[in-house]
């Protein structure tokens, strides 16, 4: 499907077949369904009933169960049967992977069953570069497609649904030496056995692509949705960051990533995989689901895509730089301050790179610490060139523009505004940065369209985005994934290069800050503090992942830049390890090995050694050689 065939100003969710899953069909006209996994031992009956019932009771609607043997496939009997006793009749999700005779037994028993292109038949990943021939690699989909058909028939008996579930970190060396770690080849591996399904004329399939890149998986589904159309083939899809993390940052990646996809109307079902107790995962999908599809209906806004623009291929949009926005600069904070207190920010916490104060000017000077350095916005009736002021004019200010000698303006263009008047403003002006707002319902298709206006003229100036809400710090969650998802397909379109985030309510300057700059690093746009690539656990976990994460975190937080995996198995371990800097892998029951982005430097470190030998990994790395 290419840009043209998915509305990029007019929400409407994609039309997928229906995939029956028990009692819970996900798809067509259904509604998004959000899931969570549990975190127990499969074997374990009544750990895993109860943390089942936790899920359901938040709202889960299908929960899955690791099943990395035939024990804990066989064992879903029990815990399936005694679920309906207890009258919870949510479907149960059976993950496998490297083995397809767990598959096979698992399908008997779970109502879906989900199996990972990169090890089912394919050994794991291994990093090595094969080279076949034609015939050669005919022969190994030939393999894979025979044994795959044994399944789907096994499914197809017990009305067992599949799920095909793609993860950027466990890609097979197969694909990896065809294809490259590209989103092409993430999705080939999907389609393979899709092809599959299709041949078989087996229709219950819902398919995942994910990545702890928010970039690389929101690519990467794209991809997959205009392949799929290509080869006339509608199945649902499931959405997931995987690794996103825990608390606000686990939030905010995962909505960047999902909030892009749910914008565009794509996805039937998703999951918030945070490094927290499963059922904590369930209000925040809700509130994403909640939050994207009240778009529903909206008023149409008439608008047409820039010929320029490749919505599966998107580059940052070409820019004049003003000052330090816009070209190759990072995009720009911006913040409001309307007392003096709203200008203290964390310590060792980033400051916005801009402060707007309206026409305050007593601020510039109230503060007990006066900000020398920092740059503020200034409504341009007050603004009288006071160094490191620049001027913000109103959309109906237009004609005052060109008089104004500042170096730096801003100009408030919402979307409707005659496009010949602000046009030719921009023209005359290349030294104005445009800040897009918007108060529709669909707020992402008025600020698209804005910037396609621009991109049609072929005018150059940077576009600012401006996002407001209102909420109290209570509501300071649902904040964050709001102004998350309004930001993520924004940035993965290349449009962006500011983000101002206003809120009409008493949470604090420094957490809208925050949150403004854990959207971009979310986004791979601006990397402000370290980032944790870290799993969510499930029963392979082989060590006691959250207080790990919380040792390594405190460990580490200061080390602005660094991308560190906390892995709790091997599965995705060392593919997602080649996008960290450094790993924390379970290898065995506390066991854990580590890992210098790809590269294993250490394996079966005893638990209780593990965390101080990867502060000395990393130490150690980071030092200045003599040379240097």
């Amino acid at each position: 499907m290419s840009s043209r065939q998915i509305n990029l100003f007019n929400y409407t969710r994609r039309q997928s077949s229906v995939t029956h899953v028990g009692s819970t069909p996900m798809g067509g006209d259904n509604p998004i369904r959000v899931q969570s996994m549990t975190t127990t031992s499969t074997t374990d009956t009544e750990g895993s009933v109860a943390q089942t019932k936790r899920i359901v009771d938040a709202g889960g609607e299908y929960v899955r169960l690791t099943t990395q043997g035939v024990r804990e496939a066989e064992n879903l009997r029990n815990i399936n049967s005694q679920l309906r006793a207890d009258g919870y009749q949510t479907p149960l999700v059976a993950d496998v992977h490297f083995n397809p005779n767990v598959a096979d037994v698992a399908a008997l028993y779970a109502e879906k069953v989900r199996v990972n292109p990169g090890n089912y038949v394919d050994p794991a990943r291994t990093f090595k570069h094969i080279e076949y021939t034609e015939e050669e690699y005919a022969a190994e989909l030939d393999r894979l497609e025979k044994r795959f058909t044994t399944f789907l028939d096994i499914c197809r008996e017990n009305h067992t649904a599949v799920r095909i579930g793609v993860n950027h970190g466990s890609l097979s060396d197969r694909i990896m030496s065809r294809y490259g770690d590209t989103p092409e080849g993430i999705v080939e591996s999907c389609m393979e056995f899709l092809r599959v399904c299709k041949r078989q004329q087996f229709g219950d399939v819902v398919i995942s692509i994910k990545a702890s890149n928010t970039v690389v998986m929101v690519r990467s589904v794209r991809l997959l949705v205009s392949q799929m159309d290509a080869e006339d083939m509608h199945y649902p899809l499931h959405l997931g960051v995987t690794e996103a993390g825990e608390g606000e940052d686990g939030r905010i990646k995962s909505a960047v990533g999902i909030g892009a996809l749910l914008a565009d109307g794509i996805g039937d079902t998703i999951r918030v995989s945070l490094s927290e107790e499963p059922e904590a995962e369930i209000p925040v999908a809700r509130h994403l689901v909640d939050y994207i599809t009240r778009r529903k209906g909206h008023t149409m806004i008439p608008a047409n895509e820039a010929e320029s623009f490749d919505w599966l291929h998107p580059d940052r949009r070409t820019t004049t730089a003003v000052e330090n926005i816009g070209a190759d600069n990072v995009p720009v904070v911006i913040t409001n301050a309307n007392t003096s207190d709203d200008l203290v920010f964390t310590e060792g916490a980033e400051s916005p790179d801009y402060i707007y104060i309206g026409s305050n000017l007593s601020l510039l000077t109230s503060h007990p610490s006066p900000l020398t350095s920092q740059r503020f916005l200034i409504d341009f009736q007050a603004w009288d060139g006071k160094p490191n002021t620049y001027p913000i004019f109103p959309y109906n200010a237009l004609p005052f523009v060109s008089s104004c000698r500042a170096s730096l303006k801003f100009v408030v263009l919402p979307f409707g505004v005659p496009t010949e008047e602000y046009i030719a403003c921009l023209r005359h002006n290349p030294n104005v940065v445009v800040v897009s707002v918007s108060n529709h319902q669909n707020r992402l298709g008025e600020q698209r369209a804005i910037v396609h206006e621009m991109m049609a003229a072929r005018v150059g100036n940077p576009v600012v985005f401006c996002q407001a809400y209102s909420h109290n710090k209570a509501e300071k969650s649902d904040f964050q994934l709001e102004a998350a998802a309004d930001m993520g397909a924004l940035m993965m379109d290349g449009l962006v290069d500011g983000i101002w985030l206003m809120n009409d309510g008493d949470l604090p300057s420094c957490d809208i800050a925050d949150t403004a700059f854990g959207i971009l690093q979310a986004a791979r746009l601006r990397t402000t503090k370290t980032e944790y690539i870290s799993c969510p656990g499930c029963g392979r976990t082989l060590y006691d992942l959250r207080s790990t994460i919380a040792r390594i975190k405190e460990a580490t937080r200061d080390m602005k830049g660094l991308k560190i995996g906390i892995m709790g198995c091997i599965v995705n371990g060392p593919g997602e390890m080649a996008d960290a800097d450094f790993g924390y892998v379970g290898a065995g029951r506390g066991k854990i090995s580590l890992y210098r982005k790809k590269e294993c430097i250490a394996k079966n470190i005893p638990e209780e050694e593990a965390v101080e030998r990867l502060l000395e990994l990393i130490t150690s790395s980071r030092k200045p050689t003599s040379e240097s």
